[in-house]
């Protein structure tokens, strides 16, 4: 970083230390070092899926790799695809993921508009498809904020 560079971050630190430009900005530089360019990206895309406004299409652009990682220490359920496509949302949640512990305690989340399937809000009428598996495999559920489970769908 130039003199200029790093005088400018320091004054915005100084107007507003909350927004914490000055760390974010060493580790931005310390990470690109380090890695790459590359893993900054993944890094930051990472920080923003978990953390911030994510959408599906966020998670699209994830390869399987980073998808695991970013998501790594997640519980993941297992189910057969054929058993998985065309199933309601409350079946997914309870029955066939575990995820929730019963159908009465989905549809109670549902109600609250606590789901997000691939960070996407749904409700009780919504059907699992094809065209929601991330890597032709996946699917993100969520409840709440930092409740997650990922769904694997194998081919047997």
């Amino acid at each position: 970083l130039s003199k200029e560079e790093i005088e400018a971050l320091a004054d915005e630190h100084a107007q507003n230390p909350s927004m914490r430009v000055l760390q974010k900005k060493l580790a931005e530089e310390i990470t690109r070092m380090v890695h790459s360019q590359n893993d900054l990206d993944t890094a930051i895309s990472a920080s923003n899926i978990l953390f911030g406004k994510a959408t599906e299409e966020n998670l699209r652009q994830l390869s399987e790799e980073d998808f695991l990682s970013v998501f790594e220490g997640v519980p993941q359920a297992t189910i057969a695809r054929k058993e998985a496509i065309g199933s309601s949302i409350v079946d997914l949640l309870a029955l066939k993921s575990g995820f929730l512990s019963s159908n009465s305690e989905a549809r109670r989340a549902l109600k609250e508009n606590a789901i997000s399937v691939n960070k996407e809000k749904v409700n009780e009428q919504f059907v699992l498809s094809e065209s929601n598996l991330i890597n032709n495999l996946y699917v993100l559920l969520q409840r709440g904020k930092k409740n997650y489970c990922i769904l694997v769908l194998n081919t047997e």
